[in-house]
């Protein structure tokens, strides 16, 4: 985890201790301000790079001893590449490379990026950046990495660590900053859940996080089986009627808007383990299926985000809780449910379940709410990985504007979705001979007919399934994460809101 990782700001001094961080182009030209801090040392930049080959490209990073008159422990020198590499420059990326760079070390950054237009807020998505690549997820081990004994030296600890940034007016990014520490929190919340293991967190575990977020002033509703099947939520709680531990629904609002705005709505699938019930799924890799709830990770993490940064908007998020078990209660292939909506489905397949969770919270979030639009978030299928690999989401629509809102966002934060199509030929796939329709189409398009599915159960409504299977978990590292549970879609989101829904 990163709670040990610490941002400061100051003005611009050399620091007595730590390591000094200064950027350079390809020309390895230290800006003005680095240059005077340095003063006669400002050589040793040149000899460096020379010495280890360094040529200042984009992300390269090479580390030195403190030249001669400098307290400094050491100097890390960071390439931000040449011409080509100023348009789009990711700030994001840059922070997960100094956080890196420093190795949970104590570090001034001398906020000097020379050929770049480095103002307050690309500066503060610098911060982000490292605060996300500052995360490590390991509650659960007793030693370290490289220490056999289980010591502990802080300065060399990479969870920990603290980044002071220094810059002529450290007051305004710090301000910007601020914003996005929220954001970050709510990234690293999301990862924390998906790392998870299933015995800790089971679906009245994962509630109780929902419930913590109160202390931000979202208002949380948390209904227990009773009050589920009295609603009639009968789709999702078929999925539940497996395990031993009982289904939740938590529900999240955040008043930031307009009083009567209608809210968002994002609604994610929290599938707590998945065995896949009856239709068991392959021992190998099911440790994987921890994961399951990765569309309820980002949502809760989002709600979060937004409430850090008081959001101006309202927004309502929902999300499933159920754990998929083949105990002697579970629904059976060829069981027929009725769900929330009225609908009949005839379960061909178990394993093919979140769509139910989904399919209960879909008609609730309609009826109950009326939102100005719903994105739905799930693990759903890992056809999306053999459509799209894990570079990008599987995104469905029924609404051209959302879908090409969410596409720019993911444009702009790193995380990208691709729209697959959807259509009345898809559709007749999932038509049964016994109910309204089966919960599988079979083999073929079968990320397409899973959101044929769900959109059976959007009536008016604006709306996008995400399918995150490729994206939310085990996905590969970047700059800014390197866990396995990757909160993928806070920062998405959180983006979308900001740049079109905020009054």
């Amino acid at each position: 985890m990163s709670d040990t990782f610490k941002i400061d700001f100051a003005t611009p001094a050399l620091p007595e201790t730590g390591d000094l961080v200064v950027c350079v182009r390809d020309d390895l030209a230290l800006g003005a301000l680095a240059s005077g801090i340095l003063g006669e040392a400002a050589g040793v930049v040149a000899k460096a790079a020379g010495a280890e080959r360094f040529k200042g490209r984009i992300r390269s990073v090479i580390k030195v001893p403190a030249p001669a008159g400098l307290a400094v422990d050491r100097l890390v020198i960071v390439g931000l590449g040449g011409e080509k590499d100023v348009k789009d420059f990711d700030w994001v990326s840059l922070g997960g490379v100094i956080a890196a760079a420093i190795a949970g070390r104590e570090a001034t950054l001398i906020a000097e990026f020379p050929g770049l237009d480095a103002n307050v807020d690309r500066i503060a998505d610098l911060t982000l950046g490292a605060r996300l690549r500052a995360y490590r997820f390991d509650r659960y081990k007793t030693k370290r990495k490289g220490d056999e004994n289980g010591d502990k030296d802080d300065k060399q600890d990479e969870k920990g660590g603290r980044l002071t940034i220094a810059l002529p007016e450290p007051q305004a990014v710090k301000k910007a900053a601020k914003r996005r520490e929220g954001l970050a929190e709510g990234v690293i919340l999301a990862r924390d859940l998906v790392n998870e293991p299933a015995n800790t967190l089971g679906p009245v575990e994962f509630a109780d996080h929902a419930a913590a977020l109160e202390k931000l002033g979202v208002e949380v509703e948390i209904l227990d089986e009773k009050r589920l099947a009295k609603i009639g939520m009968r789709a999702l709680l078929g999925v539940a009627q497996g395990s031993e531990r009982p289904a939740r629904v938590a529900i999240m609002r955040w008043n930031g808007g307009k009083k009567g705005d209608k809210p968002l709505a994002f609604l994610g699938k929290g599938v707590v383990f998945d065995t896949g019930g009856i239709s068991i799924k392959p021992s190998g890799s099911m440790e994987d299926m921890k994961g399951d709830m990765a569309g309820a990770a980002c949502v809760v993490g989002l709600m979060h985000a937004l409430a850090a940064r008081k959001a101006k908007a309202n927004v309502v998020g929902m999300i499933g809780l159920v754990e998929n078990m083949p105990d002697g209660r579970a629904q059976r292939p060829g069981d027929i449910v009725e769900t929330l909506s009225g609908q009949t489905v005839e379960i061909i397949n178990t394993d093919a379940e979140g769509r139910l969770v989904l399919a209960d919270l879909l008609t609730y979030a309609q009826k109950e709410y009326e939102p100005r639009f719903m994105v739905n978030l799930a693990t759903l299928t890992g056809a999306v990985l053999v459509a799209l690999g894990v570079e990008h989401a599987g995104l469905f629509s029924n609404d051209d504007e959302l879908a090409a809102r969410i596409a720019s966002a993911g444009e702009a934060t790193g995380e990208k979705v691709w729209r697959m199509p959807l259509g009345k030929a898809y559709d007749k796939l999932i038509d049964s001979k016994f109910a309204d329709m089966k919960n599988t189409g079979g083999r073929h398009a079968g990320a397409i007919t899973a959101a044929q599915f769900l959109q059976r159960f959007v009536v008016d409504t604006p709306w996008v399934h995400l399918d995150v299977a490729g994206t939310a978990m085990a996905s590969p590292s970047t700059d800014v994460n390197r866990s396995w549970g990757s909160g993928y879609g806070v920062r998405l989101l959180d983006r979308l809101v900001a740049d079109h829904y905020e009054t």
